[in-house]
């Protein structure tokens, strides 16, 4: 869902003169600035290493639930992929700005007893750690989706559906935990081409870029 609202806010900003998008399965979206990439394996971008060179940025949007799975399984998903894509990438291009969509109440000591805080948060620092330029962790809370945008999760998609009538709402009453995909995509474009002054950027922050 993310994805979709950040691919779209970068293929309508005229400042972006190309995207490459890294996907399991054809979305079907045509676009000459758009050059979609299917590779099935996340956990090997050795393959497709000649695709990662001379990019600016790398938006990494990738996630799931935690729900019904041991702390193994959710990191291989949450960790394990997004290490074995941001490697690659900070050894090709040490100019990159990297963007980590992580989440509100990420644990960074990788203590704490909530098990996706500590895994997010345990993507956090090894993310800090690699020589990119740059390095941001987003951290939503609530995520709005604009323009037809939907979540690919099912778990997902029923509680947004309930929610849609009320968000007009919760964004105005509370502006710290709501944003949109649209905000989303255009604060990630923004701390691209112009940096932020902090690492960690929760809804407010995001909302103000």
């Amino acid at each position: 869902m993310v994805g979709q609202g950040v691919i779209r806010e970068c293929l309508l900003d005229p400042d972006v003169e190309s995207v490459l998008s890294i996907v399991r399965s054809p979305s079907g979206q045509r676009n000459p600035k758009l050059r979609e990439l299917v590779h099935a394996n996340f956990f090997d971008f050795s393959p497709i290493g000649r695709e990662l060179s001379g990019l600016d940025a790398a938006f990494f949007c990738l996630g799931a639930t935690s729900a019904g799975k041991t702390e193994e399984q959710y990191s291989r998903v949450t960790y394990d992929i997004t290490m074995a894509a941001a490697e690659p990438l900070a050894r090709l291009n040490p100019g990159m700005t990297f963007v980590f969509v992580s989440g509100a109440g990420t644990d960074t000591t990788e203590r704490g007893r909530v098990m996706w805080a500590r895994v997010k948060g345990k993507a956090e620092n090894a993310l800090a750690r690699l020589p990119f330029k740059a390095v941001y962790m987003f951290r939503p809370a609530v995520i709005q989706p604009m323009h037809g945008i939907q979540s690919k999760t099912a778990l997902y998609r029923i509680p947004y559906l309930l929610l849609r009538p009320l968000t007009p709402w919760l964004r105005k009453r509370f502006p710290q935990y709501v944003t949109t995909t649209q905000q989303l995509g255009r604060a990630m474009i923004a701390v691209a081409k112009h940096g932020a002054p902090k690492r960690v950027l929760e809804s407010a922050d995001i909302n103000k870029l």
